[in-house]
């Protein structure tokens, strides 16, 4: 029989999980200075078999009485706070019984009897069957002094239809809030402009202006999430009434696997680049491990360069980072030039959100994580070689010693100290390495200048030097095997942890698949295909386009060697870095395997998130009753199509798929996009030179590489390095996503293939059987009659 009512001042965060969305909230608030009127929490355990217990009752009198005794003539409102209203997933607005104006002591108690039962009408029901909610629910109850109202409200602090936070958006009503609520009365509108609060609007609420809006972007650090906020003012004076998740503008449900990104806000989501490096649909543990990974190197606010999930294919989020660099230096030209170069130019037309940050709020939220960065990034940068000579080595003992544990807690241990730790500083060796072949792109536009775009291309084709970049090395491999130089085991040894699929845990590797190999040799043979043919053949041309540098810059020459040999370097180190960082990552398959064999859950355990697992062998709730949801939303999102490569603002891809005219280049939830153009031109980016004719192969997936025949051309969404097999039997390659230091333009260039990469919808407008004309140097594909 204990607490069963508190105030809200004594509802500790403890009690607040029982006092409901509402009570919670409103307890919070009053705790943490708020202007909130006083009031209780009625909490479930008052309730026995539908009656109000008595003790509960007398608690109840002791607490009206004390506020009336402050409060002469004192009326109170009663309303609902049910487990499940005013979360994240569902706001339940208006769906329970609100009693106003209550001022006996029998006024109240029926007025909370009418609340309670309100949990079983039809509407409720109703509303919890479309959210996917246990209709049952338990409620607790907030009686609260009502303020004399002369202006009610609401605030949102972002706009709930399309997600911007350039404003928040608010509108008002002469007297009690429920007229707005209702639609009884017309409504005056106001926004206050980010990041200082700017007013417009009927100037009679100006005066409140500010304090409104100091209080609500408060509110929304706090909490993390953009909120609806009920405010009222009473005898010149503003209070908060309640907070709640804008429920439209949440990414989905953990529990269930329904992760849309996109609905949090209005923001530019893109995959040139990790959507080439991930291109399968994720599962819950890859991507928990992978945001996890994101979190460890980030530092700007809310940006996720290798995790934005949207239905389980990864994106970036392009306009945090540029609301961040616009912050800093008052202009968002420098980051456009920034985010073109990384991720491909904008298509023109397309507006870029930006977040209105304020310069200091950037600064003070940056700073710590900065720091940590730079920290890392000179103790990672200090043994990043000796790291990429040690891995193999230790990935082959750590695998052999995880296959030898028998007890979760063995396994759970050697997570903690060993797998965690080392996948994680294989993380930042990726991460630093990759500000090395920044240098390849930098000579790479220093050449365009001098000698045009082919020859650019053609110079820096040679980036191996005279040894053998990572990402080559499964072509390479194979070629070595077929002519005797590499056994079956060095090859699988060296290059069995790279395949199309390796940052998805759930499938295997090709090291695990016997057969794998001998496929590729057979298909090498049939094709009459030699790798080293056509690395002697691009080595000429690269020989050549440098003769012709030297007798137009003979003064250059030198410069030239030097930056080539830095950026060679830089090159080399990316390549590797990102092989062993593959390398370790697929030893967490193997973790994520014999922790399914000792829980007995099997394969299941890819349909947890990490932490759960780690829950899971520590004997704890794991959630395994959310793994059926979490499968079957899996398999969902694998039957959709690829998405398009720049997606700005709410995307539904089940809305999206039924359009006959969707565009795989990009898609506009703003603006109205056009049909994809009937041109005869398709353009992208210059992935490697060359030109060339003939006839299109369109392939979903590498697992199809039996029907590319020697000379056609390869059509894709993206490569990666698990393609490259095929691409000494391509004439050339055309992808949908893609830049020019993505691994299929620098493979593409290595072994003298014409590239056209980030195309856009290529997939979508060509055909197997149609004949175009490649121009890698200059990113253009001609379709043929």
């Amino acid at each position: 029989m204990i607490n069963m009512v508190k105030s809200f001042k004594e509802l500790t965060p403890e009690l607040q999980t029982f006092a409901g969305g509402k009570g919670g909230m409103l307890a919070r608030m009053f705790q943490g200075g708020y202007p909130v009127p006083e009031g209780f929490v009625i909490l479930p355990s008052a309730f026995q078999e539908e009656k109000l217990n008595e003790k509960a009752w007398n608690e109840i009198l002791v607490f009206l009485n004390t506020i009336r005794r402050d409060k002469e003539g004192a009326l109170f409102a009663v309303r609902s706070s049910a487990l499940s209203e005013d979360s994240s997933q569902a706001s339940f607005a208006g769906e329970f019984e609100t009693v106003l104006n209550v001022r006996t002591d029998k006024e109240l108690q029926e007025a909370i009897y009418a609340v309670f039962r309100s949990r079983q009408s039809e509407r409720v029901k109703a509303y919890s069957s479309v959210q996917g909610i246990d209709q049952s629910h338990q409620i607790a109850i907030v009686i609260q002094l009502m303020v004399p109202s002369e202006i009610s409200g609401v605030l949102f602090t972002a706009d709930p239809i399309t997600g911007s936070f350039a404003n928040m958006i608010g509108n008002y009503v002469h007297g009690l809030g429920e007229q707005l609520v209702s639609g009884e009365a017309n409504a005056y509108n106001f926004k206050l402009s980010r990041p200082k609060g700017k007013y417009d609007g009927p100037d009679e609420f100006k005066k409140y202006a500010v304090n409104l809006y100091q209080y609500a972007a408060k509110l929304e650090r706090e909490l993390g999430s953009p909120q609806d906020i009920e405010w009222t003012v009473a005898r010149g004076k503003l209070y908060l009434l309640q907070a709640r998740p804008i429920t439209t503008l949440t990414p989905g449900n953990l529990d269930t696997y329904e992760i849309n990104e996109s609905l949090e806000r209005d923001a530019l989501w893109v995959n040139t680049n990790v959507g080439e490096a991930i291109p399968d649909v994720v599962t819950p543990l890859t991507w928990s491990l992978v945001r996890a990974l994101d979190i460890e190197s980030g530092f700007v606010p809310g940006y996720y360069l290798w995790s934005g999930n949207i239905y389980g294919r990864i994106y970036s989020n392009i306009s945090q980072r540029l609301s961040a660099i616009t912050a800093l230096y008052g202009s968002s030209k420098l980051g456009l030039r920034i985010l073109g170069e990384v991720f491909g130019q904008i298509p023109e037309g397309l507006t870029i959100p930006v977040y209105p940050f304020s310069r200091m709020d950037v600064i003070k939220a940056m700073l710590p994580g900065i720091k940590y960065y730079l920290k890392k990034n000179r103790e990672i940068s200090k043994s990043l070689s000796q790291s990429i000579q040690d891995t193999p080595d230790w990935c082959r003992r750590t695998k052999e010693a995880i296959k030898k544990i028998n007890t979760k807690e063995e396994l759970l241990d050697l997570w903690k100290h060993e797998l965690e730790p080392y996948n994680a500083k294989a993380w930042w060796g990726l991460i630093v390495s990759g500000s090395k072949a920044v240098l390849a792109l930098t000579l790479s536009k220093k050449l365009t200048k001098l000698v045009g775009t082919e020859d650019a291309n053609t110079l820096l084709s040679n980036l191996r030097g005279n040894s053998e970049l990572a990402s080559l090395g499964p072509v390479m491999g194979i070629s070595k095997v077929l002519k005797g130089e590499m056994s079956r085991e060095e090859y699988f040894k060296q290059n069995g942890h790279r395949g199309p699929h390796e940052f998805e845990l759930s499938i295997p590797d090709p090291s695990e698949d016997a057969n794998w190999l001998e496929r590729q040799i057979k298909e090498f043979e049939e094709s009459d295909t030699d790798a080293d043919e056509l690395l002697k053949k691009q080595h000429t041309q690269y020989e050549a386009a440098w003769r012709r540098f030297g007798e137009r810059f003979p003064n250059k020459v030198k410069w030239l060697e030097k930056q080539m040999a830095k950026a060679s370097e830089g090159a080399r180190i990316r390549e590797a870095a990102r092989s062993e960082f593959v390398r370790v990552f697929r030893v967490v398959r193997t973790f994520a395997l014999k922790a399914g064999e000792l829980t007995e859950i099997g394969e299941n355990v890819f349909f947890l998130y990490i932490n759960e697992v780690k829950d899971l062998l520590s004997d704890r709730n794991a959630k395994v009753q959310n793994i059926p949801a979490r499968k079957e939303n899996y398999e969902k999102y694998k039957a959709l199509p690829p998405f398009p490569t720049i997606i700005r603002g709410r995307f539904n891809p089940f809305e999206w798929v039924k359009d006959p005219n969707r565009r795989m280049d990009y898609y506009d939830s703003i603006a109205p996009i056009e049909t994809a153009s009937d041109s005869e031109t398709l353009r992208g980016f210059a992935g490697a030179a060359g030109k060339v004719e003939g006839i299109v192969r369109i392939l979903a997936n590498p697992e199809e590489s039996e029907k590319l025949k020697p000379g056609e051309i390869l059509v894709a969404t993206t490569t990666n390095v698990g393609w490259t097999p095929l691409f000494p039997r391509a004439a050339a390659v055309i992808t949908d996503v893609g830049a020019p230091l993505s691994h299929a333009a620098i493979v593409a260039r290595e072994l003298g293939i014409p590239a056209v990469v980030g195309c856009g919808n290529a997939t979508l407008r060509l055909r197997t059987g149609d004949k175009v004309i490649v121009d890698g140097g200059q990113g253009i594909v001609r379709i043929l009659e």
